[in-house]
């Protein structure tokens, strides 16, 4: 693989580097902040061999690369002139960049650079306890040791990681905040406020908190260090800003922590850790099968961050979490899906994607199986989930919990050592082989015998034409702003960036539905196609506001008769993407030819030929 080559395709068609805000890589994504997506290639992007595919979430363009993403990176990084070490990954302040992608982005950003380091060291801490129970090593050993502070030291000085990459998100001096982190977990200090004298600040009592190891406190206190920062900067002249800053900063920002930020943080954690706790507690199964079924889910849209510090918190604050062992169970539920597509699949390029992402996916990287192959084949994902949720209530009931941090995956296993262990082998066999069974049985359509099925089924189906519902320029609908529709999973289909306002019937055939909120349409062709027009994304919200409905449902309609007003300028002035969706939501039976024109108007769309034999 020419990884130069392919970086520099991938930087031209985002736009090239006067399109970046910001840029880095997580261990399977290349993670863009873009000035402007709709500039960005993505269906010749996809198209690449090298790439998965192209994610839009959490106010992010991620490109999928799989293993070898630091590869592709590395190039892209010099091509496009990105400092990759001090300079902070600025936030792009678009309308649509909601505070909620912020704080994803914030905490993907902050844990990103040191996760494998991280599950590295807790990997580690987890085979010495193995090597203990097994009596290989003793912990009074100077082996154990030394191999303990290595494991154990990344998590006591937890802290001072998250100050370096919590500052350059934030745009802080990154080594202020490390020497505020330092002086929480600085040993004479952290001695000093434990013990039964405690001590004050002026008179001030400090609460007495250990802050090794803990996640939370760090950061509310880089955060409130990112606004104090610019404002000493603004009251000492330039000549000695760069002493006296930082001087001001440590004087303000160590006692205020240890007084007001550091416990307040630590409140925070605690609450969520007892939150936790007492959920998984009433009902230990149902946790576990609500977090085996949709922990790919969360990691889909990206949410899976949120989810870090809550885990981390749970592991410092009460020496274990109860989450990460059902996590694995997840991750393991998609390698036994590969498999299944690997045993039951005749394509050999998805074969041989299938079998590579077993592995991976084994090894705690799914983004490629999920991509590439379960949710590109949509069952394959949803048998995935079923037993998922299986393994991971099997996981849940019995009790498992981590003792230390680390990716989910089956190298985490013996970070599980301990109450509950048989559980998580229980669980994570019954995941990966009832992953396997029902996506061999369920998930991939053997070729023909899918296409005689679809003859006997849908023997009314005649080959048409559909023509454009709307005037406009077509592009693919793998490039929308909705995950939906681009991953297909309602089916293939195009899209129109409109130039009116006026949707018209694609097809001769009959209105199925109308939606209350009149953004949508559905009509079944006189030749049997089943046609979903959706006008604009996450236009539902307007609940029928800008839309004049002009057709009712049942009523017969003639291709080109208006069906449908809308007035695009004002859901565009509204804050929502105008792009129509024509979609076949029967796709299964059909082979579907796309135009290769990209002004849509009175030329053909799509064509369907019914699948034979």
């Amino acid at each position: 693989m020419d990884y130069e080559n392919l970086a520099r395709t991938i930087l031209k068609n985002v736009g090239g580097k006067e399109n970046i805000n910001a840029a880095w890589h997580c261990a399977t994504r290349l993670r863009f902040k873009l000035k402007n997506e709709d500039i960005a290639q993505t269906q010749d992007i996809e198209n690449l061999d090298g790439v998965v595919t192209v994610v839009k979430s959490a106010g992010q363009y991620q490109v999928v690369i799989g293993n070898a993403v630091a590869k592709v990176f590395d190039p892209l990084a010099r091509l496009a002139n990105l400092d990759t070490e001090d300079k902070p990954a600025t936030e792009n302040k678009q309308s649509n960049d909601t505070i909620i992608n912020r704080f994803i982005g914030f905490i993907s950003g902050v844990f990103t650079p040191f996760l494998g380091a991280m599950a590295g060291a807790g990997v580690l801490k987890g085979l010495l306890a193995l090597f203990v129970a097994t009596g290989w090593l003793q912990t009074t050993s100077g082996t154990y040791q030394i191999w303990y502070a290595a494991g154990d030291g990344f998590f006591y000085f937890l802290p001072m990681m998250l100050a370096v990459t919590a500052a350059k998100r934030l745009n802080v001096n990154q080594f202020v905040a490390v020497a505020l982190a330092a002086a929480l977990v600085y040993p004479t200090l952290a001695t000093a406020i434990s013990s039964s004298k405690g001590i004050d600040f002026f008179g001030i009592p400090v609460v007495p908190t250990t802050y090794s190891s803990s996640v939370i406190p760090i950061l509310l206190a880089v955060w409130v260090l990112s606004y104090i920062e610019p404002v000493l900067d603004k009251i000492f002249p330039e000549a000695v800003r760069n002493i006296l800053t930082p001087l001001a900063a440590l004087m303000i920002m160590t006692p205020l922590t240890l007084l007001v930020v550091g416990p307040l943080g630590t409140s925070v954690g605690t609450i969520l850790s007892n939150g936790v706790s007492a959920i998984y507690n009433f009902a230990p199964f149902v946790a576990g099968a609500i977090m085996g079924a949709f922990w790919q889910v969360f990691v889909i849209f990206g949410v899976h961050w949120t989810f870090v510090p809550v885990m981390m918190n749970n592991i410092a604050k009460l020496g274990y979490d109860p989450l990460l062992p059902i996590l694995s169970v997840a991750v393991i539920s998609q390698a036994g899906a590969a498999l299944g597509v690997f045993l039951k699949t005749k394509d050999p390029k998805m074969k041989s994607l299938a079998g590579s992402s077993v592995l991976t996916a084994v090894l705690g990287i799914t983004e490629p199986t999920i991509y590439g192959v379960t949710l590109k084949l949509k069952k394959p994902f949803i048998c995935a989930s079923i037993a998922g949720a299986i393994g991971g209530a099997i996981a849940g009931a019995g009790g498992a919990h981590a003792s230390s941090f680390t990716l989910p995956s089956l190298l985490a296993l013996p970070t599980y050592l301990g109450n509950g262990f048989v559980s998580v082998i229980i669980g994570l066999v019954v995941a990966f082989t009832l992953g396997t069974i029902l996506t061999y049985l369920f998930g991939v359509s053997n070729d023909r015998n899918a296409k005689s099925t679809i003859v006997n089924n849908e023997n009314s189906l005649k080959t048409e034409t559909i023509l454009p519902p709307v005037s406009g320029t077509i592009i693919p609908l793998t490039s929308v702003k909705d995950e939906v529709f681009a991953s297909e999973a309602m089916g293939q289909g195009i899209a129109i960036v409109p130039d009116s306002d006026v949707i018209v019937a694609p097809v001769n055939g009959t209105i199925s539905a109308i939606y209350p909120t009149k953004h949508a349409i559905g009509i079944i062709s006189e030749k049997g196609a089943e046609i979903l027009i959706h006008i604009g994304i996450d236009t539902v919200a307007l609940k029928g506001k800008y839309f004049e409905q002009l057709v009712e449902q049942n009523q017969k309609i003639k291709q080109g008769d208006p069906i449908l007003k809308f007035d695009r300028n004002a859901i565009k002035n509204a804050g929502y993407d105008t792009s129509i969706m024509l979609i076949i939501t029967n796709t299964a039976a059909y082979q579907i030819e796309e135009t290769l024109e990209t002004k849509a108007d009175h030329n053909w769309l799509l064509t369907l030929t019914p699948v034979t034999k």
